[in-house]
């Protein structure tokens, strides 16, 4: 589509302030939730200990943001609209931002697209009052008010109405105006946070509260993210505080059993910046590869913490991707940090595989049960001495008879109490049913154990610690097979090839861009070299370093070990059953099958009693 007429030189015209921070408007404030985002981040960089959200219609029509921060004096608002104009920085070093804004644009982009108020005390100073719409500004007005600043913004996109059409219902926009706090209040959870809906057939309602948390950060944090994700991630979380190479690492990973469906328990921080960014979520994700199957992902809340002039914030205007100095440095302390971390875990699993499992034990509601209605009956724990005289009564042999239904079933098989104690984690082994899963008796309840997929994650950690212990054996190719790449591939293969020589795959240059492949992984046995170099070269460029062969090594072994495990319907003697307990307990990630299944499910006692209305 042409412009303009043929031959016709266009005029170069400079654009009209109006004009200017429309464009800019349409950058940074794409839909409400951005412009709450913006607002929300402003309190914080004012040093605001609570914060309120007011909203009405998905913030088309209404959205107020109340903060009791620093607040600015009546010479501080026409400044505060005034485009590129910011307390943040002072313009000399772009690599040095402490805060979150900076760029001094979000109040200009939200006064030339909406009717916008900003009332401001700072202490010291009397309250005032500015309005713009749609671009014009009005006069600085005095206003009571408290110390801090409230912004109230209506009719957003009003001076663009195309914009609104590209605005989505008003259940969607205020879905994300709810993210947005949620990922605000779990990167400052020293801070309050409130959010209300206004309408206009109903009274106000409080959507998200989220009070000041006091203590240390790690306090502070672990009660926000209870609040705000729930018990069961917070119960099923790990501690994550690593540091390497003056970057710091901090917050809660989630157990692998604890794995989502989606990637929508995954937040990071960089700095406290909430971030979208691929390369640390990708990271996050190559943590958890050995623990997932494909269709699964992990859940975790982590901050990303180094010196402000080793990440560059300044990449797009919504500030919501960032640019590492040392990338490389960034992902490899996510990764090493998150699965040290799941290494100390043991062979914990998480405590919603027992959750799910009483519910699904527990009878359905009838209409004649209720959860307020008095128990039937209520049964006191009889002596040891009590227990016995009852087991001995009770079982068939004492009367001379066969009690029908009491034959041995050969699908259980009861074993005889050993030396083992029931004060090992994962207790003493008491029967085998359906010859795959082991019954055990703990301190404080039962553990069932799936002996096939528990046997199949030890045999797998296994083989990869005689991997790391006695490296990968090569299998030399009979004739070299030479492969043409271009010459920046062949150059970034040739930079690792000692690295590869390592993992089983031998290369050498063989004159112009080909190279000769010598030798190749005999665990892999008989692989196009050529689609591995290329595999290669794929992850290189997705993810700057090659995990392509230790997956694809790795995941071989994961078959051997399912091939070489414990199958299901083999019988096992309590000794036996009670070795792989013991295992179990000394080895890492063994709560977990090389699938992210669990492989074992703990019932306490006082959980079990309720079942049968004993509690």
């Amino acid at each position: 589509m042409t412009l303009h007429a043929p031959n016709i030189r266009p005029i170069i015209r400079a654009l009209d302030e109006a004009a200017i921070n429309r464009i800019a408007a349409g950058e940074v404030v794409e839909r409400p939730a951005s412009a709450v985002k913006e607002l929300v981040e402003n309190a914080l960089d004012a040093g605001a200990q609570r914060i309120a959200v007011e909203y009405s219609a998905g913030g088309k029509v209404l959205i107020r943001v109340s903060d009791d921060g620093c607040g600015m004096t009546p010479d501080d608002l026409p400044l505060a609209i005034a485009r590129h104009a910011t307390s943040k920085i002072d313009g000399s070093d772009l690599l040095n931002i402490r805060s979150f804004g900076f760029r001094g644009e979000a109040l200009a982009s939200l006064g030339s697209v909406g009717r916008l108020t900003l009332t401001s005390r700072a202490e010291g100073y009397d309250g005032a009052s500015l309005t713009v719409s749609g671009g014009r500004q009005a006069e600085v007005r005095p206003a009571a008010a408290t110390r801090g600043t409230t912004v109230e913004l209506r009719d957003l996109f009003y001076a663009t109405p195309a914009r609104l059409k590209f605005l989505r219902t008003d259940r969607s926009e205020s879905q994300a105006i709810a993210e947005v706090i949620k990922r605000l209040a779990m990167a400052e959870p020293q801070v309050g946070f409130t959010l209300t809906e206004i309408s206009e057939a109903d009274s106000p309602r409080i959507l998200f509260r989220a009070d000041r948390q006091s203590g240390d950060f790690f306090d502070a944090l672990h009660s926000r993210l209870a609040h705000v994700l729930g018990r069961d991630f917070i119960d099923n979380a790990l501690k994550i505080d690593v540091e390497r190479d003056g970057l710091r690492l901090t917050g809660y990973a989630a157990l692998p059993t604890y794995s989502r469906g989606s990637s929508v328990q995954q937040f990071v921080c960089v700095n406290g910046r909430p971030v979208l960014d691929r390369n640390l979520l990708g990271a996050l994700r190559v943590a958890y590869y050995d623990f997932l199957s494909r269709d699964r992902h992990p859940a975790a809340v982590l901050n990303l913490i180094c010196d402000p002039e080793r990440v560059d914030v300044n990449v797009h205007p919504a500030k919501s991707e960032v640019r590492f100095r040392e990338p490389e440095a960034a992902r490899s302390l996510i990764i090493t940090g998150l699965r040290t971390a799941l290494s100390t875990a043991g062979h914990r699993a998480s405590s919603t595989v027992a959750d799910a499992t009483l519910a699904a034990m527990r009878p359905e509601a009838t209409a004649q049960t209720s959860l307020n209605s008095p128990r039937i009956y209520q049964m006191h724990r009889p002596s040891a001495a009590s227990l016995g005289r009852a087991y001995a009564y009770q079982a068939p042999e004492a009367h001379g008879f066969q009690t029908p239904g009491f034959a041995e079933a050969p699908s259980a098989r009861i074993e005889p109490a050993l030396e083992e104690t029931t004060d090992r984690p994962l207790g003493a082994a008491r029967a085998q049913v359906h010859e795959n899963y082991i019954i055990a008796q703990t301190a404080t309840g039962m553990v069932i154990v799936d002996q096939h997929a528990a046997h199949e994650r030890l045999v797998y950690e296994r083989l990869k610690r005689q991997m790391v212990e006695t490296g990968i054996t090569a299998q030399a190719l009979l004739i070299p097979e030479i492969v043409e790449l271009s010459p920046s591939d062949a150059t970034r293969l040739l930079d690792i090839a000692q690295d590869l020589t390592a993992l089983g795959l031998t290369i050498e240059p063989f004159g112009g861009n080909a190279i000769a492949v010598r030798e190749t992984p005999a665990i892999l046995g008989n692989v196009s070299a050529a689609a591995l170099l290329r595999d290669v070269l794929d992850e290189l460029t997705d993810l700057g370093q090659s995990q392509s062969l230790q997956t694809k090594m790795e995941a071989i072994l994961s078959r051997m070990a399912c091939h070489g495990s414990i199958r299901s319907g083999r019988q096992m003697r309590a000794e036996e059953m009670n070795a792989l307990l013991r295992e179990m307990e000394a080895t890492p990630h063994s709560g977990q099958c090389n699938h992210g299944r669990p492989t074992y499910v703990e019932l306490k006692l006082h959980d079990i009693e309720r079942l049968f209305g004993r509690r």
